[in-house]
């Protein structure tokens, strides 16, 4: 590209600008800037052109209109060589360097209160035209949108005064990202105000995170942050440990996404994307020492989730087994102390609940799906007894404890749990009675006075007959079966208490 000599400032995010426009100034280079850019330059001394005198044209409309001028957009678009001519007969001087980034919409609708008429005035026009036109002219033009940006662009144009074909083509697919994420946010927040699924829907994706691999060492893998998102897994505080992998962020994210809906002190320990041991308990240490209890062999190398303070206590007993991930809102100083001695155990601090998405969707290779997230929450006077036998009150509270557990197992989904303690779980089986066999097997068919939830209805009363044997007392299912009477029937016959929540909870 051509020596850079004359460059265009207007950004809204003044973050590093005076040491930057210093910078190119000490370089000999001229400086031309818009409204509140020029008045921070000027304020410094940094000698600049305001842009309203080369077009001759005044800023108007409340700056809605200043840089959409020819004598703006020829001087970035115009090829230096083909269109000499043109440029010259139109006394159109090139410009060689664009540096915008453009009004700040994601800020400004982030208060629950913006008007329609402050989101729509903080809808960037220029800006958008201008980066586009410097991006689209890459082999000529540098275009920069990120602060983050200034120092290596001052790096190369110190060293020659211009920028190499390559940091130019960066530059540009860069800028031409941040032009798409801004439109995307600008449709989002448009669209879900006035229907849940638009005709089109834009996800814009920021701050990749590099991974070593994916689920599998043959597979590339990155991650990224929702833009407009503040708070999630990738912006917890990491302690110590190893860095973070596809697996781990996986296997992290269904921990909290399972422990959020518990407020007493609980644990939840995640083993292949499914709980494998969840307890409540009077305090943070009874709760992990009860979940590993629920299934201390498949938690070997699993997630631990905290919802309190992680305590001396609680590390100590952590630290006695082999974990990947442990995740709390805060860890007192012993605590970081003791789990210091795992090296690769990788401790994060996640202060507060992450939310739910407005949305969630999985992309299926060449097309996506879309829903509602399940935020339902389920009170004791949504359940309905369908039997003779009826709960003691220590059942209802456990089901609704299991409830809250098998919302996040993979469907088929049994949970059997007893005194705020899972005793098993059966995850992801293709079929019901087999869920059922596997979350007995592993409370090991002493389930006396327990209770279980499943995700879905009982489709045939086998269920019923093997959960029997086992001792529990109550269960809790959606109904909805045709076989629904033949189920009733046959928990009257044995002493089951049986609810029904009329909701289902499947999670693939």
């Amino acid at each position: 590209m051509p020596k850079i000599q004359r460059a265009l400032l207007s950004v809204s995010d003044k973050a590093g600008l005076i040491p930057f426009a210093l910078g190119l100034h000490k370089l000999g280079i001229e400086i031309i800037s818009t409204g509140g850019t020029a008045k921070a330059l000027q304020a410094e001394n940094i000698p600049t052109q305001e842009v309203s005198s080369i077009t001759g044209f005044p800023e108007i409309m409340d700056g809605r209109v200043k840089t959409l001028h020819p004598l703006v957009h020829g001087a970035i678009l115009g090829k230096r060589d083909f269109h000499a001519d043109i440029a010259k007969a139109q006394g159109i001087n090139w410009i060689d360097l664009v540096v915008v980034n453009l009004y700040p919409f994601q800020d400004v609708i982030k208060d629950s209160y913006v008007t329609l008429g402050d989101a729509i005035e903080n809808i960037d026009i220029g800006g958008p035209a201008m980066i586009r036109s410097a991006a689209k002219n890459m082999a000529e033009v540098g275009v920069v949108v990120d602060p983050n940006d200034y120092d290596d662009v001052l790096s190369a144009l110190t060293k020659a005064q211009m920028l190499s074909d390559t940091q130019c083509k960066n530059l540009a697919i860069k800028a031409f990202g941040h032009t798409a994420s801004y439109d995307a946010a600008i449709h989002q927040h448009f669209s879900s105000a006035e229907d849940d699924f638009a005709e089109q829907e834009i996800i814009a994706l920021e701050k990749p995170m590099p991974l070593r691999y994916g689920e599998n060492p043959h597979q590339k893998a990155c991650a990224y942050q929702l833009k407009g998102s503040e708070t999630s897994l990738l912006t917890a505080t990491q302690l110590q440990g190893k860095a973070l992998s596809y697996n781990n962020l996986v296997d992290t994210h269904a921990s909290l996404k399972c422990l959020n809906s518990f407020e007493k002190p609980t644990c939840v320990i995640v083993k292949h994307a499914n709980p494998c041991g969840v307890a409540s308990d009077d305090d943070i240490a009874g709760a992990f020492n009860r979940a590993l209890e629920a299934d201390a062999m498949s938690a070997f190398g699993g997630i631990i989730a905290l919802n309190r303070t992680c305590d001396a206590k609680t590390a100590r007993a952590i630290t006695a087994s082999f974990f990947e991930v442990v995740v709390a809102p805060s860890f007192d100083e012993e605590a970081k102390t003791i789990l210091a001695n795992k090296k690769n155990l990788r401790v994060l601090v996640q202060p507060q609940k992450t939310p739910n998405a407005s949305m969630q969707v999985q992309v299926l290779d060449s097309f996506a799906l879309m829903q509602e997230p399940d935020t339902h929450t389920l009170n004791l006077s949504d359940l309905r007894c369908v039997t003779k036998c009826k709960p003691t009150d220590a059942a209802m509270e456990d089901v609704l404890f299991a409830w809250r557990v098998v919302k996040h197992v993979k469907s088929n989904a049994i949970v059997v749990a007893k005194n705020q303690q899972t005793l098993g779980i059966g995850p992801g089986q293709v079929s019901r009675i087999e869920a059922v066999n596997h979350a007995l097997q592993k409370s090991c068919h002493v389930a006396s006075g327990a209770v279980l939830a499943s995700d879905a209805f009982f489709p045939f009363k086998d269920s019923i007959e093997c959960i029997h044997a086992s001792g529990i007392e109550c269960l809790i299912q959606p109904g909805g079966s045709i076989k629904d009477e033949e189920v009733i029937q046959a928990c009257d016959e044995l002493g089951i208490a049986m609810l029904f929540t009329d909701i289902r909870c499947f999670y693939h």
